[in-house]
């Protein structure tokens, strides 16, 4: 069995700390977004309407194909 040569050691080692140094500054980024508010609350009476407005539509086109 043969030995890993000290550069490419010296590689892996960089490329996993590399990869972890990543990991932990997404987890902390994902964190920070995740503590940030997702926006302005849902307009129910604009929700409503909407919902209203796509029933009156399916109902014009079942009234339509008859």
């Amino acid at each position: 069995m043969s030995a890993i040569k000290p550069q490419i050691l010296a590689a892996i080692s960089g490329a996993i700390a590399a990869y972890i140094a990543d990991e932990e500054a997404y987890q902390v980024a994902t964190m920070e977004q995740a503590a940030r508010p997702a926006g302005p609350p849902v307009n129910l009476w604009a929700l409503a309407g909407r919902q209203e407005a796509m029933q009156l539509r399916l109902l014009m086109q079942r009234r339509s194909l008859r």
